[in-house]
């Protein structure tokens, strides 16, 4: 299992950054995309060449809905009689006949038949026709009539879902003479920002009502589609699609609303219009002059916001939370006029950006100190937004928080490698030291690691020598191989011994070793607790003797000397090169006490101040009188002859 742990941890990483990619490119992307849309793309309103006119409030308010139909009719006339506009597109759906009013949709009719420059919209649904009958009739006769030539040059065609088409009531179907599909489909988030170009239905592609007009603008008669363009040979026109199963699409161009407006191309209010026909009829001056759309392209729509009425049509688009139909239909052939479109940078091209992005991100982590990565990676952010702001401007939509947002993942795992690898790498020096200095003086230097600096403080500790006996002689009997194997296995064995009982190896001097209890450890019964381990230690060395002897090597004694007292406990040396260690005359007398092991053939010897600390716990023979070098009066040492067994370990306060 263990090998497989980078595997795991690898395939976690891909997993976690797979989500992440997904959550933010379907969820959040789309909201960075119209905060750029709307703060650098439409920076601009509608071109002037382009007007609405719209039912809208007022129209309503003069005009009680529903209107007759010959009110539309009185639009298209005014627009066809006394304007040279160059084009009208009508955005609505005309498919039921009014009972009741029978002679103002004649009136309609007429008013369409005798306009030349029309173009009236129609939509694909996904239900099919009550009648099947009639409706293969109508569908053959509607593309009999206004199917267009299109050079399908894909490789890759969907299956459409359609099943039916907006039926029109005979009388306007006769009299229409050029249609546009005014379908919208919006995305997951119920924003729009793409059009519909191109309606598949039934191995037939209906242009929307936007490409009628400019191919009616342009005398164009048949488009080239490929698999990312449709073009045509007349006009330099290209536009980026992309293909869904529904619909042939492109990515839209918006622009800035006009003030205090919903719309970003001029408006009139269509009460406006039929007034103005009317005083013309009447020989009275018309409310807007016909010569303001002398021209211009015209759309035709409604947008009035008395919700019971349904006359709202409005969407959410980047630019505005109800953004007027008609206006989207009138940004569309904007759009195709100006040659202004937003192209989507490729996939792979965003996996390539992120996939560096991610890779420089983990290298500096990796390779650079905190403050230098966190600036450095925080310039590479800006750069990227730069970048992406630059790419706005040229209408080319990058993914803008998907890229930081891995950046920013990445980082959190980069950083968390580093301090995993550096708290592995600090265990592997912590346990390296461990091996030269005691662990229990290591964790005190590293508690203390920020203030580490020459000195001490004076304390009460008890200090243990313990020497191999003979050793020279031995030395000089064998080779340094078996010396070391010797020492390695004798100073194996007694470590643990001195930690059991809260001691510190202090140093190993040659065959000695110097141990100190009470500090830094704390422990009141350290003078105790130095004598249980000389105790252990000399158990130790009879084991270790036996198995030597088995093994055939020599046999080796040793001699504890210990002593209490006050020293100095602490750091000493330079500021570069410092030793925790202990000095005084206590430490001295402990060194002096082992060495007289050998002047009166003992194994174990302690001083009055220790014995003091430890009489009631350990039979003794009192050596009186004894002149210790150095020392001006003589004074009484004692021989442990043995401990008692409560007292194998003592406890720690």
């Amino acid at each position: 299992m263990k090998k497989f742990k980078p595997l795991i941890i690898f395939i976690s990483v891909v997993l976690f950054m797979f989500i992440t990619y997904f959550i933010f490119n379907f969820f959040v992307e789309p909201k960075f995309y119209n905060v750029m849309m709307n703060m650098v793309v439409a920076n601009k309103s509608g071109h002037d060449d382009i007007v609405v006119i719209v039912i809208d409030d007022k129209s309503i308010s003069k005009q009680r809905w529903p209107w007759k139909r010959d009110m539309y009719a009185k639009m298209f006339n005014y627009l066809d009689k006394y304007t040279n506009a160059k084009i009208i597109g009508f955005d609505s759906i005309l498919t039921s006949v009014d009972k009741d009013n029978i002679k103002a949709d004649i009136e309609l009719y007429n008013s369409v038949k005798s306009n030349d420059k029309l173009v009236v919209g129609f939509v694909p649904l996904r239900k099919s026709y009550n009648d099947a009958q009639q409706g293969e009739n109508y569908d053959k006769a509607f593309d009999e009539k206004f199917g267009i030539k299109i050079k399908d040059e894909r490789t890759n065609k969907y299956k459409s879902p359609y099943r039916s088409l907006s039926m029109f009531p005979k009388g306007y179907f006769d009299s229409a003479k050029k249609v546009g599909s005014v379908y919208v489909e919006r995305d997951g988030d119920g924003y729009l920002r793409t059009i519909p170009q191109l309606i598949p239905y039934k191995g037939k592609l209906y242009p929307s009502l936007g490409l009628k007009m400019y191919a009616e603008l342009n005398d164009i008669t048949e488009f080239t589609l490929t698999n990312n363009y449709l073009t045509n040979d007349k006009t330099d026109l290209k536009i980026p699609l992309n293909q869904s199963p529904s619909i042939i699409f492109d990515y839209m161009h918006f622009y800035k609303t006009r003030p205090q407006s919903e719309y970003s191309h001029k408006t009139y209010s269509a009460i406006d219009i039929v007034d103005s026909w009317n005083n013309l009829q009447n020989g009275k001056s018309p409310i807007i002059n016909p010569k303001e759309f002398d021209g211009k392209i015209v759309f035709v729509g409604a947008n009035a916001k008395a919700a019971a009425l349904g006359l709202e049509d409005a969407l959410p688009t980047p630019i505005h939370p109800k953004h007027p139909g008609v206006d989207i239909q009138a940004t569309n052939l904007d759009n195709l006029l100006h040659g202004e479109f937003i192209v989507p940078t490729p996939a792979l091209q965003d996996l390539i950006i992120q996939i560096v992005l991610i890779l420089a991100t983990f290298l500096i982590v990796t390779y650079y100190s905190l403050f230098m990565s966190l600036g450095i990676i925080a310039l590479i952010m800006i750069a990227y937004i730069a970048v992406c702001v630059t790419f706005f401007k040229f209408n080319m939509a990058i993914n803008v928080v998907t890229p930081l947002a891995l950046q920013l993942i990445t980082m959190i795992f980069g950083y968390s490698y580093k301090f995993i690898l550096e708290s592995r790498n600090k265990d592997k020096i912590k346990d390296a030291m461990g091996r030269y200095i005691s662990q229990d003086v290591m964790k005190n230097v590293v508690s203390n690691i920020d203030n580490l600096s020459l000195g001490g403080k004076r304390s009460n500790v008890t200090v243990l020598f313990a020497d191999i006996r003979g050793f020279t002689s031995m030395s000089e009997k064998l080779t340094p191989e078996e010396i070391s194997l010797i020492l390695n296995e004798y100073f194996t064995e007694i470590e643990p011994i001195i930690t059991k009982y809260n001691g510190v190896i202090n140093k190993f001097i040659g065959d000695a070793v110097m141990a100190i209890f009470g500090e830094p450890i704390q422990d009141k019964n350290h003078a105790l607790n130095a004598v249980l381990c000389g105790n252990a230690m000399l158990k130790k060395v009879k084991q270790l003797q036996e198995k030597w002897l088995y093994e055939g090597k020599p046999k080796i004694e040793i001699g504890v000397g210990i002593n209490t007292g006050d020293a100095f406990v602490g750091n000493i040396g330079s500021e570069k090169r410092l030793e925790y260690t202990v000095i005084g005359d206590t430490v001295n007398l402990a060194s002096r006490l082992e060495s007289y092991n050998k002047i009166y053939k003992t194994n174990f010897l302690i001083s009055s101040s220790t014995y003091n600390e430890v009489k009631g716990n350990v039979d003794v023979i009192k050596i009186s009188e004894v002149q210790i070098r150095g020392k001006a009066k003589k004074m009484d040492i004692y021989e442990i002859l043995r401990v008692s067994n409560n007292n194998e370990k003592s406890t720690n306060s």
